[in-house]
Order: structure tokens, then sequence, then C-alpha cells
């Protein structure tokens, strides 16, 4: 089992192509494009953290058909376009505002929104999030999992701590 990040989907929502730059000709090509690279690197039995963002107006019904379709256990750290046809499915293992957890023996401080200070920033812990669509310069330490900076896929801790501009696309301008 491994461990994945990833946040802003924003699942049906046509404004997304627009407002992030995103290249992909409609919303139906953009939904199918972050399922199909979602599940070439999540295999069923691994974790995924989603930290926000996940759809945008959607039914609850297509949130529980995209839950269903997309592979691995899911955990949903809340944002801010995450209404309740998200946050009421079934298809999360967990639901939460902000977590803290160990990986690797790295401390880990998730939330949809970036931080100015967190917990332990002193001493070692990174802040991963989503929110800013990868046009927020970090601070040491912190680290946007956002599609729009990691190829519309979920990333493993060890790439998002490598940040490796080869695997990442540039969305500032």
């Amino acid at each position: 089992m491994s461990v994945y990040f990833t946040a802003d989907n924003h699942f049906g929502h046509s404004g997304a192509r627009s407002l992030y730059r995103r290249p992909f000709a409609s919303v139906a090509e953009m939904d199918q494009a972050m399922i199909d690279r979602w599940n070439s690197v999540i295999q069923p039995e691994d974790e995924i953290w989603h930290l926000g963002d996940f759809a945008v107006r959607q039914s609850s019904e297509r949130v529980d058909y995209l839950l269903g379709t997309l592979h691995g256990s899911k955990h949903l750290v809340a944002g801010n376009n995450d209404d309740a046809a998200v946050t009421g499915c079934d298809g999360w293992q967990s639901l939460q505002q902000y977590v803290e957890l160990v990986i690797d023996d790295i401390r880990l401080v998730l939330c949809h929104y970036p931080f100015r200070t967190w917990r332990d920033m002193g001493n070692g812990a990174i802040n991963l999030h989503g929110h800013s669509h990868g046009r927020l310069k970090p601070l040491p330490r912190q680290r946007d999992v956002g599609v729009d900076g990691w190829d519309f896929r979920p990333v493993r801790l060890a790439q998002i701590l490598a940040n490796t501009k080869s695997t990442r696309r540039d969305t500032r301008a």
C-alpha cells in the first residue's frame, strides 16, 4: 500500500478550464483525463488524501459515481468548494477540515489552505495544501499538492519532497 496526496480536481467545474488554464477542450475531457491519470497511479489498496475542492456544484449521484470510479481508500480534507454533495458521500473513509499525520517519520500538517505558520513548523513539519493551484510561492517545508502543479494526478510524498520540475506542469505566467 502506498499513500498519495492531491487536491483541487474541481470535477465538473467548467470555469476551472479557463481560471486555471487547464489544457482540455471540454469539462468532460478534463474530468476523464483526471480519472484516467488518478487510476493510472493509484491502486485499489492505496490510500489517498484529497486536500479539498474535489467537485464543484455536482449532484451527490455524480460525486458517488466519481468516488466509486476512482481507485484507492479516499480521505477528504474539505475545501471551500466541497458542498454537502461532496462531504455527504459515503465513499470517503474519513472527512475533516485539518489533519496531522506522520508518514515515513515525516510529520505532515494537511489542510486545504496554505498556512503562514503551522504546528511544529520549526521542528521539520511539512504543510501540504491545495487551494492555490500552483500559483503561490511556497514557504520552506510547504507544498501545494493540487492537480494543476502535478500533471493532473495524485503524487506520493517522495515526489512532493523532491519537487522535481520534470514531473510538474508550470502554471505560473
